[in-house]
């Protein structure tokens, strides 16, 4: 009964999606990836046997480790996400439990697990393939690291001096101690060439598809160009993320020039933030020429991470109902040019205010709603390159709802969002959209075929859906040839049991 239940499930799936939905991608590259971003000490606790000082205080360990995260590996990838960014993994000095008071660059801290730990972790998201990002610090070390008792090492560190503003002078900014924390002196030749060794044996050690790089904007860029050029040579193909200081506002280009691949921009996080926490906000703001070139299909795009209060936090002040904000705002990102980099707990819409609240433990005894409709727009965006490869074009703006378009290859998909209070009509021509075609909607199944060369979409408020453009399907033949074939099949199994039934009465 099982196969015959699998059977008629492949059957009609294979009937109802478009034919041209799921284009084959050639190999990935990193705009097809999307980023699950995870604070080790606050996501699972797999190991209690490094539950060193542990306890529930939003500024000591809590509990999490590697092989929290190892056991949720397919819970991760279920949700359709390709990646996944890990905070630093460092050895940290009491309370460290962000990853940034590092002690041991060499060294997994034992509060997480161990290097074999870590390895397995490397190895078990491969065998998903999903990749893993991990953060490695190189603007400072611990308040107590050893270093600073070396008389030798005096020069490997800036004179200690605050920093008074993010947006500062970029020398004091390269300079400043951050939160009290002694700043390495990249422009040693010593410490340049420590901390290059220790990436290229990371990189060598566990096999990691990238590196994401905590303040690099407080770091110089001279620096960034000889790191991404030996780190590259390790690994072809390893992917850089500069992740700026928050609210820091610079030309992300002349990091991009240094060799870092993508780079975390606030201002556009500010904006989606802007534009989702509460209805009937135009969506100009994100729309720019940026968003046509090549350089915005490898930009990060976030709604909150671990420096930034929790979205959810803007929608509950706006008084409005998260999981509604936060399935809006998740269409928008998976849709456009970017990688989006989602941090943990998004999926139960986790509320929190600034550090540490924005750090939350996370839950996974919760309802599935939202869980369920991330896992959907995943897969689409992991089944259509027009969604990650495709030109950018918008075709309707107006009170909160916006309607655009992505082309790659051929395959064409059409993005409506109404993030306005109410229904949303939306007449579209055959000058946007090639005429005699259907629009097959694959979040809610809604079908649009064309009349007269148009096209009329409509959508209840907090809806989206994602569309492809097909050839009109008129009679669905394969849908009716799959119906015949489960009720022969349906109609075979009732034989074979009456059958049975018969046999054993006779015996």
């Amino acid at each position: 009964m099982k196969r015959i239940t699998l059977i008629l499930v492949l059957l009609l799936l294979n009937s109802s999606f478009p034919a041209n939905a799921a284009l084959e991608k050639e190999d990935r590259v990193w705009q097809d990836e999307t980023v699950y971003s995870i604070m080790i000490d606050r996501f699972n606790n797999g190991d209690q046997n490094n539950d060193f000082n542990v306890n529930a205080r939003p500024l000591a360990y809590n509990g999490g480790d590697i092989q929290g995260i190892i056991d949720k590996l397919d819970y991760i990838h279920d949700m359709g996400f390709t990646t996944i960014r890990l905070t630093p993994i460092f050895d940290n000095t009491k309370n460290g439990y962000h990853g940034f008071w590092v002690k041991d660059f060499y060294k997994v801290d034992e509060h997480f697990g161990t290097m074999k730990s870590f390895q397995t972790l490397v190895k078990e998201a491969h065998k998903r393939k999903m990749k893993v990002l991990m953060d490695f610090v190189t603007n400072n070390v611990a308040a107590d690291h050893p270093w600073l008792s070396d008389s030798s090492k005096k020069d490997w560190f800036h004179t200690e001096q605050n920093i008074t503003a993010v947006n500062g002078n970029q020398r004091e900014l390269e300079k400043g101690w951050i939160d009290g924390l002694p700043d390495l002196n990249q422009d040693n030749p010593e410490v340049k060439k420590y901390l290059l060794d220790a990436a290229k044996w990371w990189i060598s050690k566990t096999n990691i598809d990238g590196l994401s790089l905590p303040e690099v904007n407080y770091v110089p860029k001279s620096f960034w160009t000889d790191f991404s050029t030996v780190v590259k040579k390790k690994k072809k193909d390893l992917f850089l993320l500069g992740v700026m200081s928050n609210k820091a506002s610079i030309d992300s280009q002349e990091y991009k020039d240094a060799g870092i691949d993508s780079v975390v921009n606030y201002q556009y996080s500010d904006k989606l933030r802007q534009t989702f926490a509460s209805t009937n906000q135009s969506f100009s703001i994100l729309n720019s020429a940026a968003d046509k070139n090549q350089q915005s299909f490898l930009r990060a795009n976030f709604m909150d991470n671990e420096y930034t209060t929790r979205f959810t936090k803007d929608i509950v002040a706006k008084k409005q109902f998260p999981g509604s904000r936060w399935k809006t705002a998740l269409v928008y990102l998976y849709t456009t040019p970017g990688i989006p980099v989602v941090y943990y707990g998004t999926e139960i819409a986790l509320n929190g205010g600034n550090i540490p609240d924005n750090r939350g433990q996370m839950s996974f005894r919760t309802e599935k709603e939202l869980i369920d409709y991330i896992t959907k727009v995943g897969e689409l965006r992991n089944q259509l390159p027009s969604l990650t490869r495709g030109t950018m074009e918008m075709l309707y703006d107006k009170g909160g709802m916006v309607v655009y378009k992505r082309v790659y290859k051929g395959e064409t998909s059409i993005i409506a969002i109404n993030n306005s209070s109410k229904s949303q009509k939306v007449t579209l021509s055959n000058k946007q959209i090639a005429g005699g075609k259907e629009l097959r909607g694959l979040l809610d199944g809604d079908i649009v075929r064309s009349h007269d060369n148009q096209y009329f979409l409509i959508l209840d408020r907090d809806l989206s859906e994602i569309y492809v453009v097909t050839e009109k399907s008129g009679i669905n033949i394969p849908l009716i040839a799959s119906l015949i074939v489960v009720y022969l099949l349906v109609s075979l199994f009732l034989f074979l049991v009456i059958k049975r039934r018969k046999g054993k009465n006779i015996g």
